[in-house]
């Protein structure tokens, strides 16, 4: 969340920046609320000071009628401090629920605009490939590499099913990002759990603010995890590191599961948008000074895992009002998708700065000395299999209805160099 000292020092500032995110991204109630809290803290504070010195006063005095009257007007100055206790947790407890619905403050070089289609962008990579009369769910449907009637019939709609070579193919797309992610660019592997507790959503940011848009168990206090950024922020939570150790690189490989699919019109069918797919996520821990050249690495990792692949992609630079609430900058690499005539994000890297490790506190010792300091926390996909494997198919069709595999791929896929129609043999 953000500095509460920043808005107490600096309010105006902060909602400036704040409402380029959104209009109506306002400060008022939480300055209201900040206000009540603090006189209720001073005023139990200097009760609770009254007492203390009255009881040392009252340790040296004589028995007798004094004395008693004394002892009875600090039990009165107690009843009122234990009151007034009560009404300062209630009150911070309102002040951080609201500050909890506050997005984190774009970074100075963030495009402002509350329209996605204002993103800017970077730089592009491969030649684009000419659009396609078919799309990856006739092709996947023809080769019985993907199934989304029978997911469907299994879980329901915008559920996909991968069968035969697309499950193969699937889990190789996953070795590949795990050993190119670990063997060559320094990342640990993790493995956590799809299960979160609400303290896990909150530290993310995904809590209070969009609990609609999860999954959570009817019987436990539990969610499923939207993406493995969410674990991975809290594997230090309420933990102080040393600045030597940093940064922590870590990736993980879960499913990831998401209420929204399905809602974005019919251009979105298949697997361009589901309720689970799987993913491979990158996540760094850094300090504020080292954090936006770790950013900038991160989102060369995702790159490199795409260019090997062969597909063609460009890099955006996404506007304030259309980032995630924890991001400070977030950059998408989206490839083209030529059956769909368009690009679709198979990457998107945030820097959160120090948003979500001041809800986890999540801090370090710098290597100087001094007070511990939040880290910076940074996440980026490396990469979604779902719309790799729609742009694998709709790429490297070929004209006899086959699908070359890339070549980084074939390894994992048994040497295998084309993925044919059944009883058409293969390679």
């Amino acid at each position: 969340m953000i500095d509460l000292r920043l808005i107490r020092e600096k309010p105006e500032e902060v909602e400036k920046n704040l409402r380029k995110r959104g209009k109506n991204n306002r400060i008022d109630e939480v300055i209201i609320l900040d206000n009540e809290y603090r006189r209720l803290k001073t005023r139990s504070d200097e009760l609770r000071n009254i007492r203390n010195v009255v009881s040392k006063e009252i340790g040296f005095m004589e028995e007798g009628e004094e004395k008693n009257v004394k002892i009875e007007e600090m039990k009165k100055v107690s009843l009122g401090v234990k009151e007034l206790d009560l009404r300062v947790k209630e009150a911070r407890e309102r002040l951080y629920e609201k500050l909890s619905y506050l997005p984190n403050i774009p970074h100075e070089t963030v495009p402002v605009s509350e329209s996605p289609d204002d993103k800017l962008i970077l730089r592009e990579w491969g030649e684009k490939a000419v659009k396609r009369d078919r799309s990856h769910i006739e092709i996947a449907k023809e080769l019985g590499m993907i199934d989304m009637e029978r997911g469907a019939k299994i879980s329901r709609g915008n559920f996909s099913l991968y069968r035969g070579k697309g499950a193969v193919m699937e889990w190789g797309l996953i070795s590949y990002m795990i050993e190119v992610n670990t063997r060559e660019k320094g990342y640990e592997l993790v493995l956590p759990p799809y299960l979160v507790n609400a303290e896990t959503m909150y530290t993310s940011g995904n809590l209070p603010k969009f609990e609609e848009q999860l999954f959570r168990c009817r019987d436990d206090e539990l969610y499923l995890i939207p993406t493995s950024e969410v674990p991975l922020a809290n594997m230090h939570r309420d933990e102080i590191l040393r600045e030597e150790d940093l940064p922590l690189y870590y990736c993980s490989y879960t499913a990831n599961f998401r209420r929204e699919a399905g809602t974005h019109g019919r251009d979105e069918r298949g697997l361009i948008r589901t309720h689970q797919f799987n993913k491979v996520e990158m996540f760094k821990y850094t300090t504020p000074e080292s954090s936006y050249g770790e950013f900038d690495k991160l989102v060369g990792d995702a790159e490199d895992l795409v260019r090997r692949l062969g597909l063609h992609y460009r890099v955006t630079l996404l506007v304030t009002g259309d980032m995630a609430m924890q991001s400070a900058k977030t950059v998408d690499i989206e490839v083209w998708l030529p059956g769909q005539g368009g690009y679709y994000e198979v990457s998107s890297c945030s820097n959160c700065e120090d948003y979500q490790a001041r809800r986890g506190g999540i801090r370090y010792y710098p290597s100087g000395g001094g007070r511990p300091r939040l880290v910076h926390t940074l996440n980026g996909s490396g990469l979604a299999t779902s719309r790799l494997m729609v742009a694998i198919l709709e790429t490297y069709l070929r004209e006899d209805g086959s699908v070359e595999v890339p070549e980084v791929l074939r390894k994992y896929m048994g040497g295998e160099e084309r993925i044919v129609r059944a009883g058409k043999g293969r390679r």
